[in-house]
């Protein structure tokens, strides 16, 4: 079933496999033609003492030569071609599911397990692509031909050269074995070294400004020497392959040099058919070498190859319905009933909520930490599935919409902003890839960014570095703002956007949210409460679900669970 599978990607590129198939082929059969063209040359052509049939013979062994080069050509560079262009498509593909895959599947794997079932394992699945089926049929051709050239030739001789082909074949196969084990684990290994890698690169300002570099080298040890111990081992088996193959294969050609010429003494072999013995069991050794190769490739082909399609077979948990819509405009009213959640099965992190935010409408929504604002945030989009209940957008199931269209009306700004690396006009236009550039400068206008680009030696082509470490926080969020105005959404959720922001910087970004906010539904998290005194209505949620709603005033008045949330905030300066 997998080998089938595996198959499959050979398909839209039939006619390059046939081309590199062919070329193999003929390469084979030129290989078997030497032997026999020399064999006549030494026994029938060279006693009669012709010259100019010698010199047909060369030039008939030279063409062969030049035919041989081309296909081997062919065979190296288009066969290549295609391994890449399957280990290409493979790589399209996946990357293409990661994509799909929901919010939870990242939760729960580590970045550098992903990385290296693009790369290490792709690249050996596209060298098993290309030498895997070629080798192992040109080998088995071969080794076919081969026998049946030496029996025409001397069935005595090739019988007896033959009881050690099938010695050094189960040798292979048992090896083989054995490496395919050591493969499957080297690649978990791999997997995890780069995990580590990744995981201290994108941390590497927290290792420092706590000084925990030499713990994170010990952590680093760890994997590198497991990694260590693993690629030894897989090469220790390599090397007892290569070795016990290598004396199988010399004493074969060493049998074959004794018997011969214990034959051609006893006048049972001619001279010709001697060379031509000795040339045979050397192209004989070539496929052996395949098979060899073939065994050391295939494992770890076939374990990337395994780990690639367990991948793939990750169902994203959260798509589109057979019946989803995919809805052009809409008014923005959200309705939460009986909603609960849990990010894992035996604890919910959301308990029967009930909220609906007309269209137009700023709710702020508080509450202690852990008690599920984000939570409430997050399930808007789809980012996680809902447990129990319905989230409604207008009196439609958001389950109902395609993943693509409620997204579209969705704009989300966080307290952490993602920017990638880049130049800031690619990092606004972000928010719309076909906006004009009219658009883009109309949206960091709007955001309060104008000023701080024009100040910028490159204005818009200003680099940001990773994740824009080159901007300062409010310059970051500001950017983030400006991606929102570009996206322009019907529904906006402001997830603590100001909370890491200085009293001034906070000032400035807080205006460009209000400006954000017009005509738009809003969902506010904060924990700053005086960013949300203007809210048309504030919802506080605490770990039992919403406990109290109502306008600023009202909460105040109301002496509950808001009002000691401000007052612990504030003291008595209300």
């Amino acid at each position: 079933m997998l080998l089938k599978r595996f198959f499959s990607y050979y398909k839209p590129y039939k006619g390059l496999f046939i081309l590199d198939f062919s070329c193999a082929i003929l390469v084979a059969l030129i290989e078997l033609a030497f032997p026999i063209v020399l064999n006549k040359v030494i026994d029938d052509i060279l006693p009669d003492g012709e010259l100019k049939w010698i010199i047909m013979a060369s030039s008939l062994l030279f063409g062969l030569y030049i035919l041989n080069s081309i296909m081997h050509f062919v065979v190296s560079y288009w066969g290549h071609m295609l391994g890449i262009n399957i280990e290409t498509d493979m790589r399209k593909e996946s990357f293409s599911h990661v994509q799909k895959l929901s919010f939870r599947y990242f939760d729960n794997n580590k970045t550098g397990h992903l990385v290296s079932r693009l790369t290490n394992d792709l690249m050996d699945i596209g060298e098993l692509a290309h030498h895997g089926p070629e080798d192992i049929f040109i080998a088995a051709m071969t080794i076919i031909g081969a026998f049946g050239v030496m029996f025409y030739i001397d069935p005595t001789f090739t019988l007896l050269i033959f009881l050690l082909v099938p010695v050094i074949l189960i040798l292979t196969i048992i090896f083989g074995k054995l490496m395919s084990k050591a493969f499957s684990q080297m690649f978990g290994d791999i997997a995890d070294f780069n995990a580590r890698v990744e995981n201290n690169v994108s941390g590497i300002r927290v290792v420092q400004a706590f000084t925990n570099e030499e713990h994170e080298i010990n952590r680093f040890k760890v994997n590198n020497e497991r990694f260590r111990t693993t690629k030894l081992f897989s090469y220790r088996v390599m090397a007892w392959n290569e070795a016990i193959s290598g004396i199988l294969t010399k004493v074969l050609s060493l049998f074959t040099l004794f018997v011969g010429a214990y034959f051609v003494l006893n006048g049972h072999l001619s001279n010709g058919e001697f060379i031509a013995f000795i040339l045979l069991s050397g192209i004989l050794l070539g496929p052996i070498n395949k098979i060899n190769m073939f065994i050391e490739s295939y494992p770890k082909g076939m374990a990337g190859f395994k780990r690639y399609i367990e991948f793939l077979e990750t169902e994203p948990e959260i798509a589109d319905k057979p019946t989803a819509k995919a809805i052009a405009e809409i008014e923005g009213t959200i309705t939460f009933s009986n909603v609960s959640f849990g990010y894992t099965e035996d604890k919910r992190a959301l308990n029967h909520i009930n909220l609906k935010v007309r269209s137009g409408e700023t709710v702020a929504l508080v509450g202690p930490s852990g008690a599920g604002k984000s939570t409430i945030c997050s399930l808007l989009p789809r980012f996680y599935e809902v447990s129990e209940g319905a989230i409604q957008i207008d009196g439609m199931d958001i389950r109902d919409f395609k993943l693509h269209s409620l997204r579209s009306h969705i704009g989300i700004v966080q307290q952490d902003v993602f920017l990638f690396d880049g130049t800031i006009r690619e990092n606004i236009a972000y928010g719309d890839l076909n906006a004009s550039e009219e658009d883009i400068w109309y949206a960091a206008k709007r955001a309060q960014l104008e000023d701080v680009i024009h100040a910028l030696p490159e204005g818009m082509d200003t680099l940001i570095g990773e994740r824009g470490v080159k901007l300062s926080g409010g310059q970051k969020q500001r950017l983030s703002i400006a991606r929102i105005f570009l996206k322009n959404p019907k529904i906006l959720i402001l997830d603590e956007a100001t909370s890491a922001l200085d009293t001034e910087t906070e000032k400035a970004i807080q205006e460009a949210l209000n400006e954000l906010s017009i005509g738009r539904t809003t969902l506010v998290i904060a924990h700053r409460l005086a960013t949300i005194k203007d809210a048309d209505r504030i919802v506080v949620v605490s770990k039992k679900g919403i406990i109290e709603e109502g306008t600023h005033h009202e909460l105040m008045d109301n002496k509950q669970a808001y009002y000691g949330l401000y007052t612990a905030q504030f003291g008595l300066q209300i």
